[in-house]
């Protein structure tokens, strides 16, 4: 692959934590958000039966004629199931119920861990994030977020289990990556619904900064009604209230992601060059 085509080619996070409640599909759909106000080119995969990334992007999930699920099974591709979020302007790739069965489907496929790999494939270069709102549990769903995706992206309560669970979801990517994904990596850590008057958040919070240094993103979410309301409108809370302070801390978000990527891009092109020794 030339280094044009590189710069052209969306980065694929997964948003992902094995605990459920911890504001994955709040972080997915209000990043979507932020990153269309940077002027980014967005793709969201909703990859939770529950669809709630669907209906909070303002998609009815009841409604669209193919989803996730038919992209998954290959009655259709990503470009025929994608629709326009109409609060958050970035494209959105529906889920619903019918995506529980996709596990049963994929079961008897060959390379099944790979379909929603090869699927994003064909639309890679019309985007410059793709984000996918995964499920709570380690299923055949999950897997195929980690295995068509670059890094993982972990919004993270600052209580006490949730430290438990960290260590799982870590010990996850690092299988998925020696084992299916070699492109795989921890991308960073969220801190989301964060109240700073909490002392034990305090210091949980000082206990990931330092564990994992810089992989802790400086922007926090703190705990925030406007955000919690927003998906019962169909929209992010990035849209619902911009002057929010939770709406604001995922604006900052999404401004450090993309530096945080460009960055990276600059770095592997230094790392390239050949030295003229």
């Amino acid at each position: 692959m030339t280094q044009d085509s590189q710069t052209k080619i969306a980065k694929v996070f997964c948003i992902a934590n094995q605990k459920g409640g911890v504001g994955k599909t709040t972080t997915a759909i209000n990043l979507a958000a932020a990153l269309v106000m940077q002027r980014q080119r967005v793709l969201l995969i909703d990859l939770d039966p529950q669809g709630n990334a669907t209906m909070g992007s303002g998609v009815d999930k009841n409604t669209e004629n193919a989803n996730l699920y038919h992209v998954l099974i290959g009655e259709a591709d990503i470009a025929q199931a994608r629709v326009k979020s109409p609060t958050g302007q970035y494209d959105v790739l529906p889920a619903n119920r019918e995506l529980s069965g996709a596990e049963i489907d994929l079961v008897q496929m060959d390379d099944r861990e790979q379909q929603l790999k090869n699927a994003i494939q064909t639309v890679i270069s019309e985007y410059d994030f793709i984000l996918i709102d995964c499920p709570p549990t380690l299923s055949l769903l999950t897997l195929n977020g980690l295995a068509g995706a670059h890094g993982v992206i972990i919004p993270m309560q600052c209580e006490y289990f949730a430290l438990e669970g960290l260590s799982d979801l870590v010990n996850t990517i690092k299988r998925v990556h020696r084992n299916i994904n070699p492109d795989l990596q921890l991308i960073g850590l969220l801190r989301v619904m964060f109240d700073s008057r909490v002392t034990l958040q305090q210091q949980v919070s000082a206990q990931i900064e330092r564990h994992f240094g810089d992989k802790v993103f400086k922007a926090v979410v703190p705990r925030n009604v406007r955000l919690a309301e927003a998906p019962s409108h169909g929209m992010p809370g990035t849209v619902y209230d911009k002057s929010s302070r939770g709406a604001k801390a995922y604006i900052e978000f999404a401004k450090e992601l993309v530096k945080r990527v460009k960055q990276d891009a600059k770095n592997k092109t230094v790392q390239n060059e050949p030295s003229h020794t």
